[in-house]
């Protein structure tokens, strides 16, 4: 078992603030590199790519799908090779994830960002023989400029949950369900955090929802009453601001870890669930495929994707690419897991 990572210190907002306009380095670093990547999202010179989501398929794990974000044209599908199997036109996507409804139905929501005022959420069904993409809603959600989206429970009768965290700190939360092919929806205010999030997770296990405020740290909010409490701070040791995308890997009851981007120093934070102890850090180094930098979204699934991912898969956007445009790492679970089991406790 991976032991907690010690060397973790809670500072002051303030303290971090101040620090926000010089660059800062966070602790050390586990190098970890990538095993495949995807083909460039269109969109070049340009901050597009922005979110990756996945889809794993049950009868053959190695022919999984991965969606992700050009926040600037619409929804990209590639296999785990890398090569683009479909897209979607929509400009203004920029977060996305799925869900699979016990008929067997899988949709992509995607957090809608094309009307500065008002936050939408845009529904298309992945069809998972053909990985084409159709689009069949858009809902309007509440105030704010679409920005996270994450989903929550799904039911036995088909209805399911999705959180949406736009641009001004609210966070909704909308129900979903179908009635024939007609979606319906009915939208509340869970809670609120007090400047720009993005990065969103649910746990259903323990009904804990983790919004990631980019200047301030990881928020863990109670799904049905909107309780929250900031489990882990920008500290500029574990998290440099921006905090951005969060992934879950879950374990058991209510165990596994969770990972957080750490945007402004180019690096990945893992926790120890369900108590949010500090674990470690690791990077995406330079290998067969280049290293990841600014990354926005990532995604994260334990299970076995085949033999290329026999111990789970890991999803990052690159901010960077070199000289292409932007795109998204996929690296193996089990490697990240055994490079930071070989870093010594701290003393």
């Amino acid at each position: 078992m991976l032991k907690p990572f010690h060397g973790f210190a809670l500072i002051s907002l303030g303290i971090a603030a101040a620090c926000a306009s010089i660059h800062v380095t966070g602790d050390p670093a586990v190098t970890v590199t990538a095993v495949a990547e995807t083909e460039p999202v269109g969109t070049a010179n340009e901050d597009a790519a922005d979110d990756p989501a996945i889809w794993r398929n049950p009868a053959d794990p190695a022919k999984s799908l991965i969606v992700g974000t050009d926040k600037k044209a619409g929804l990209h599908v590639y296999d785990l090779a890398g090569r683009e199997l479909s897209f979607m036109p929509a400009p203004g996507l920029n977060n996305v994830d799925l869900v699979e409804l016990p008929d067997g139905r899988v949709l992509a929501l995607s957090s809608d960002r094309s009307d500065l005022e008002t936050a939408h959420v845009s529904v298309a069904r992945l069809d998972p023989d053909t990985a084409a993409l159709t689009p069949i809603a858009r809902i309007e959600v509440g105030p704010g400029e679409g920005y996270g989206i994450c989903m929550g429970e799904v039911d036995g009768d088909g209805s399911f949950t999705v959180f949406s965290a736009p641009k001004k700190g609210i966070v909704y939360r909308t129900a979903l369900q179908f009635e024939g092919e007609e979606l319906i929806d009915k939208t509340e205010t869970l809670t609120s955090v007090p400047s720009q999030p993005e990065g969103c997770i649910a746990d259903p296990r323990t009904g804990t929802l983790y919004i990631g405020e980019e200047a301030a740290g990881i928020w863990a909010i109670d799904m049905q009453t909107g309780d929250k409490r900031l489990v882990a701070e920008v500290d500029n040791r574990l998290l440099v601001a921006d905090v951005e995308g969060l992934a879950i890997a879950p374990e058991g009851r209510d165990g596994g870890y969770l990972v957080a981007s750490s945007q402004g120093d180019n690096a990945y934070a893992v926790f120890r669930l369900p108590g949010m102890e500090p674990v470690g850090r690791f990077r995406i180094g330079a290998g067969a495929f280049g290293s990841t930098e600014e990354t926005d979204g990532i995604e994260l699934d334990p299970r076995a994707f085949g033999p290329a991912f026999p111990g789970g898969l890991f999803v990052a956007q690159d901010g960077m690419n070199g000289a292409s445009a932007q795109n998204f790492k996929l690296v193996r679970w089990d490697a990240v897991l055994e490079a930071l089991e070989a870093v010594p406790p701290a003393p």
